[in-house]
């Protein structure tokens, strides 16, 4: 995912980026920087990183360039949980989707394979990048992965956002960031937001959380606020939690160094 770094005009009482769409320009209006865009957060300069503003217009110019946005991994809920509970929480992206493959492809999805099968192919390491890699915690994952498998076979799994939700964190190994993962993919979904670190840390730096936010113990709090902050810019929440994600993860150290915004009070 590419990002803009446009051209930014202050009038008055807003400010304008301009971005490039095939050959024509396009103008993102939003208020001043000094404007706040609701409780504890401004809206900044377009044209610097990280700031309310910075974020509507990254998330502007990619929804007119790429439509629509389409966050399925796997064809199914049953691949979209594995896929999800395979990464996160410290393991690298390559190898969760790594892992993901091995599994799919020898038809270890279904809901059928015991905890084994899958732990002996999770322990095989796997070749990237001319490297050899391990995935951590094979068994752990092994277990989980089965049993949530196994229980998504049944009757009765809800078919709406929230309420999926809901039933996934009920199931081994599966909180709430993993089961609102499953769900923004799997359905779409603007009603719920994947609170993993580079999320929480942008939202200290833009004064929607303060330093010692902690989503383990107030998930559904810094949700909710996480989605009246898209709501207020007026992007969709799915979009901006992905280019966030994305962005922070690849600015590594350098986010951690930026000064934030201060701290809701």
């Amino acid at each position: 995912m590419g990002f803009d770094s446009g051209c930014i005009v202050n009038v008055l009482a807003k400010q304008s980026a301009w971005g490039r769409c095939g050959s024509d320009f396009i103008s993102v209006d939003m208020p001043c920087p000094d404007s706040s865009v609701m409780r504890g957060v401004q809206w900044g300069s377009a044209d610097e990183l990280l700031t309310a503003a910075f974020w509507k217009y990254q998330s502007y110019m990619r929804r007119i360039r790429v439509q629509p946005n389409d966050f399925c991994i796997g064809r199914n809920l049953m691949e979209e949980v594995a896929v999800c509970l395979l990464g996160g929480y410290g393991m690298p992206a390559e190898i969760g989707l790594a892992a993901f493959e091995r599994l799919r492809e020898e038809n270890l999805l279904d809901g059928h394979a015991a905890p084994d099968s899958i732990e002996a192919r999770l322990a095989a390491p796997f070749k990237l990048s001319g490297r050899e890699r391990r995935y951590r915690f094979p068994r752990q994952k092994a277990r989980y992965l089965s049993a949530s498998l196994e229980a998504l076979r049944a009757p009765g799994v809800p078919t709406q956002d929230i309420e999926l939700r809901d039933f996934l964190t009920s199931l081994p190994g599966i909180g709430p960031k993993t089961a609102s993962w499953v769900v923004r993919n799997h359905l779409g979904s603007d009603n719920v937001a994947i609170l993993d670190v580079h999320i929480v840390r942008a939202g200290i730096h833009i004064g929607l959380y303060p330093m010692d936010a902690d989503p383990s113990k107030r998930y559904r709090e810094m949700e909710a606020r996480f989605i009246e902050f898209c709501s207020a810019i007026e992007e969709p929440t799915s979009l901006v939690d992905a280019i966030m994600w994305d962005f922070m993860r690849r600015l590594g150290p350098i986010a951690r160094t930026q000064s934030p915004s201060a701290p809701v009070q």
